[in-house]
């Protein structure tokens, strides 16, 4: 009856070992699982942040052409403000220069006018 034992003994050994694998193989599939559904959130965190950064960037070069416009505006208002300035500059010589003339007609109708 001593062979009998043996057997049994490997035979409980050998369920043993297969119970560890099956709930290895368990254990397993549930960090597979896990790994798999970490990678999708990964994936679309990555895409929305593509997203993000991909509407950033728009409204980056919108507000950068909108700058440049504002400058460009900028530019044509400071000249336009120099071509005034030299414009009244030339009405005040202009005005100086009538006076003097008037000024002038003056002094010649004082001296027709003397006795």
């Amino acid at each position: 009856m001593s062979t009998p034992a043996p057997d049994i003994d490997s035979l409980a050994s050998l369920e043993e070992r297969i119970r560890g694998i099956v709930e290895l193989t368990s254990t397993l599939r549930e960090a597979r699982d896990q790994a798999i559904a970490e990678r999708d959130k990964a994936l679309e965190d990555r895409d929305e942040a593509i997203e993000a950064r991909n509407e950033a960037n728009q409204r980056f070069a919108k507000a950068q052409a909108k700058l440049e416009a504002m400058q460009g505006d900028s530019t044509s208002a400071t000249a336009e403000v120099q071509r005034l300035k030299k414009e009244i500059e030339e009405l005040r010589g202009e005005r100086k220069q009538v006076r003097l003339r008037i000024e002038k007609l003056l002094g010649q109708m004082d001296q027709v006018n003397a006795p």
